[in-house]
């Protein structure tokens, strides 16, 4: 329910968010943004959408999997499946060419009517120039950004043993100075750290709440760097949380346990840092989100909860003390107060509509995302919608929008880089498509 002491206004402009400032061209090699945290410093971007849409520079076929495309260096890297195999593609980030490729065979499995596929997006790291991919049945490849000559590869079930996944895994890779950190899910290593140039394992923990499909990331905690890993795989009785991991040694700080008590529950929503000491977790089965903030001891403590802040697997957004993210499968935009835990707003866009093929088509959100650019809000709907957005405490007022295509299941965040919007549409004809935002002409 909307609070009722809040204005909402819903306007449709023609005029965007700092589209006459230069433009400031940014990098996107985490699947959360260059800081993991759905912001990018992309500046001088036209958001000025027409109803024929946002202009499409190339497009190219895609296998499945809802793995997001990663972008450094100007190439782009993604993975997916190709019948049997897996497929890793770098291609030049403005022209879509294919610069190289790398293919292997894998288990082609399914749960639930769901087939495994690749949901991991790449992580680039800028200072070695190397790009790591992980597979949907453990195979870890650490290549050459340049040429994609392979630097090192493992198998995470034979270097670690076996994990309880539903899915396989899912969970992205996370750099950290000199290691990669893998929430490899099993008995004996729950998360692990490997040296990122050659492999060797630098540390590995142990945990009983072994993997999940969310990614781990790095927060201060009392000032120091500590990793937070929202674990919990397909064991019964089901058990999961959040672990505080000192990121130097591997050593467990503190554990809260969050998960719920159905057995095809699943964490897949990244902890979400909102302040020092502060961190949001949310599932979407029966517990919702829940507020933690961290004592001088690394012992969290519970600030406020909400069962109706309860992301799937879409990761929430925290800007200047909101915190906004999808709540359900409905696609309802949540805002709360950081602080208090105050229900600020929420939204569901129903009678808003997008011209489509003739007709008005209705947002249905769905399992959205969002992320913060260039001063404002850009929203991807689950089933191809784009609309810029003004968030605050206060409400919303949308922009602009447009219709980029109109099928499900586009679950991967936006990602931006260079004024290019790139979007995974994984159904009716999967394909990873390219649009310009730049509001040039296409070199």
């Amino acid at each position: 329910m909307r609070p009722p002491t809040l204005r909402f206004s819903l306007l449709i402009s023609i005029a965007s968010l700092g589209s006459t400032s230069l433009l400031t061209s940014a990098d996107w090699p985490h699947f959360l943004g260059p800081r993991q945290d759905l912001h990018s410093e992309e500046t001088g971007l036209d958001f000025n959408f027409t109803e024929k849409g946002a202009k499409l520079l190339w497009e190219v076929e895609r296998g499945k999997g809802h793995a997001g495309p990663v972008v450094a260096d100007g190439k782009l890297v993604f993975i997916h499946q190709v019948e049997k195999k897996e497929q890793i593609r770098c291609l030049d980030a403005l022209t879509g060419v294919e610069i190289w490729e790398h293919s292997y065979p894998v288990d082609v499995a399914q749960s639930y009517g769901i087939v495994d596929a690749p949901r991991s997006s790449p992580v680039i790291d800028p200072e070695t120039g190397l790009v790591y991919t992980l597979g949907n049945d453990g195979d870890l490849i650490c290549f050459a950004l340049a040429d994609g000559k392979i630097a090192w590869q493992v198998k995470l079930p034979q270097l670690f043993g076996p994990s309880p996944f539903f899915f396989g895994y899912g969970s992205c890779p996370l750099i950290f100075k000199e290691k990669l950190i893998v929430h490899a899910g099993a008995e004996g290593a729950c998360l692990a750290a490997l040296n990122k140039k050659d492999g060797t394992v630098i540390w590995q923990t142990d945990h009983a709440w072994h993997g999940s499909y969310a990614s781990p990331v790095v927060t201060k905690i009392n000032g120091e760097d500590r990793i937070l890993v929202f674990a919990g795989g397909m064991v019964k009785p089901p058990t999961g949380g959040l672990l505080c991991v000192n990121p130097e040694d591997g050593k467990i700080d503190s554990e809260f346990s969050w998960r719920s008590d159905n057995f095809a529950s699943v964490n897949a929503t990244t902890p979400v840092p909102c302040g020092e000491n502060r961190v949001f977790l949310t599932e979407d089965y029966g517990l919702g989100g829940v507020m933690l903030e961290y004592g001088p001891d690394f012992t969290p403590r519970v600030l406020w909860t909400s069962p109706e802040f309860g992301c799937q697997f879409q990761t929430p957004l925290y800007h200047e003390g909101v915190l906004y993210g999808f709540g359900g499968n409905g696609g309802l935009m949540l805002a709360y107060d950081v602080a208090s835990g105050s229900h600020l707003w929420n939204e569901a866009f129903y009678q808003t509509t997008i011209p489509w093929q003739g007709r008005d088509v209705p947002i249905s959100l769905g399992h959205a995302h969002l992320i913060h650019i260039d001063g404002g809000f850009l929203c991807l709907t689950e089933d191809g919608a784009l609309i810029r957005m003004e968030l605050s405490a206060a409400g919303f007022r949308i922009l602009s929008s447009t219709r980029l295509f109109y099928a499900p299941e586009t679950w991967a965040p936006p990602v931006v880089s260079n004024g290019r919007l790139y979007v995974n549409q994984n159904e009716l004809g999967s394909r990873l498509l390219c649009y310009d935002l730049s509001g040039k002409t296409a070199e």
